[in-house]
């Protein structure tokens, strides 16, 4: 328990603790200028984005309009008709007098200048790591700008947004509780991957708690869907995370936009169904297409970065089939959807490596590129797709090896008699898990496999019994998703796993998860 208590260099903040939000560069200069709007009766539109992070930001932000109450148009782009963020086909849907931006616009030069020239005062919320040049806007709210003296930078869209709002209720005077906000809040932290250490600990850890209690219709039905005492940052990551991005990779996420911002639970319960239906067909679209990728990448040579490409992938799945790809030959990976001699894709991360770095410093051979150290997007012309793997592999050879070693640190080998309760109990003591807090990993080495179950609807999950010692009578059940495991002829097994608790009918039971396969 001492190597989990060192994950913590300080003690847990509260929420009093959270730095003033005036530490933003230009947060003051912004929640100014939307009070004076407001002040104004002046019309103010909201551009976000179509991930769950853009998607709770632009959710927090009606809500808190609602509650004042002010009219807001608020617009997510759409992923296939207009493309990332505040651009020139977004900006012709709008007539307006000020644009607020959140989880993106750092990278929006062009359509500064067009709202320059139509004169529409221009605000930018974002947390994604800026270029040299930065568009020309009224104000920019980012935490990475390098003059930010913001004094904790790895922070989400949809906290940019939640800290400006509560720089506005100062300048309005208003009465609207911030905390109401964190169980969004804690959902886009979590599913934008941040770390859960410092602030966004405290954050995650109350927002959990709020959505058990908050009236939420959205709220209501995640609590009602995942159906036990508590909710941990894990149920949000596999089981609401997935399903509030699928509409922004297949359709719209204006349909998870819905979800968040339903007034009455049947309207939330609706949306939430449809979020369902659509994450089946992502999970369909996606398998296929990671089995695509990994005959391209068997196909071809890689060296450091893997770049693999596809005619007409779905090119809202390429995200996760880069994930995919990360986890099965732990390289950093690039995938990308062509369609008409234009490529567009996604990159994931490994280890130290910084893959955002890695794509800048070829940014010559890109139309577009954005994100930040473990995730990026990225477009270029088809012509260019050779070139830009190999100046990447080139790129990447300058980093060392040992950075390129994914953060798979198992902590040990578990006694078979202390897995149990009390180790859970000992566990909940450092929730929530994620980003920078993984949950901890145990090793089971040369255990005897005494019997393999499948489950499942399509019987594609193994339950495996084991006995982790010849001299042992107690056996241990691991649970091994999406993969039927084939016992080799020597019947031994050694994993790592990782000690989870399974609540089931208000009884409580331990599950172990195998994390990998040795």
């Amino acid at each position: 328990m001492e190597l989990l208590s060192l994950r913590f260099t300080t003690q847990d903040k509260k929420l009093s603790h959270i730095p003033n939000p005036a530490l933003l560069q230009d947060g003051e200069k912004a929640a100014k200028k939307i009070a004076q709007a407001i002040r104004e009766n002046k019309k103010i539109a909201l551009v976000g984005d179509y991930d769950v992070d853009g998607v709770a930001s632009t959710a927090i932000m009606i809500d808190f309009f609602r509650q004042i109450p002010y009219p807001l148009e608020a617009i997510i782009p759409n992923r296939f008709k207009d493309g990332y963020g505040v651009s020139p086909s977004v900006l012709e849907k709008i007539d307006t007098d000020l644009i607020i931006t959140v989880d993106n616009g750092i990278s929006a030069i062009e359509a500064a200048q067009i709202c320059k020239k139509r004169g529409i005062e221009l605000i930018i919320t974002d947390h994604h790591t800026p270029s040299e040049v930065l568009p020309e806007a009224y104000a920019i709210v980012d935490p990475k700008l390098p003059t930010c003296k913001y004094p904790f930078s790895e922070i989400c869209g949809a906290q940019v947004a939640w800290l400006l709002l509560g720089l506005v209720k100062k300048e309005l005077n208003l009465n609207i509780d911030m905390r109401a906000f964190l169980d969004m809040l804690s959902i886009a932290i979590i599913a934008d991957i941040m770390p859960l250490i410092d602030i966004n600990r405290t954050l995650v850890k109350e927002g959990l708690k709020i959505l058990l209690t908050s009236t939420r219709p959205s709220s209501i039905i995640i609590r009602d869907f995942i159906n036990n005492s508590s909710i941990s940052s894990e149920d949000i990551a596999f089981q609401i995370a997935p399903r509030i991005n699928a509409a922004g990779r297949l359709e719209d996420a204006h349909i998870a936009l819905e979800f968040f911002t339903a007034t009455d639970i049947n309207k939330a319960y609706k949306q939430f169904e449809l979020l369902g239906k659509l994450n089946d067909l992502r999970k369909e679209t996606e398998a296929q297409t990671t089995k695509d990728a990994i005959e391209y990448v068997n196909s071809t040579n890689h060296q450091k970065v893997i770049v693999a490409c596809g005619e007409n992938w779905h090119e809202g799945v390429v995200g996760i089939v880069a994930a995919r790809l990360v986890d099965k030959f732990g390289l950093p990976s690039i995938v990308l959807s062509i369609e008409n001699g234009i490529a567009k894709g996604s990159g994931r991360s490994v280890g130290d490596v910084n893959i955002y770095k890695l794509i800048k410093e070829n940014e010559h051979l890109l139309t577009k590129f954005g994100g930040h150290k473990m995730a990026a997007g990225l477009g270029l012309e088809q012509k260019d797709i050779e070139l830009f793997s190999d100046a990447i592999n080139q790129s990447a050879m300058k980093i060392c090896d040992k950075n390129f070693i994914p953060k798979d640190d198992v902590m040990g080998i578990l006694e078979t008699s202390s897995i149990d309760l009390e180790l859970l109990n000992i566990f909940d003591s450092f929730e929530p898990f994620g980003e920078a807090n993984p949950r901890p990993t145990f090793l089971i080495k040369d255990a005897e496999i005494i019997e393999v179950k499948t489950f499942g609807k399509e019987k594609n999950h193994s339950k495996i019994i084991i006995r982790q010692n010849q001299h042992e009578t107690k056996t241990l059940e691991l649970i091994l998703f999406k993969q039927v495991l084939e016992i080799p002829k020597n019947r031994k097994l050694t994993c790592s796993y990782s000690v989870n608790k399974n609540e089931w009918n208000n009884l409580i039971n331990i599950q172990l998860l195998i994390n990998k396969l040795y």
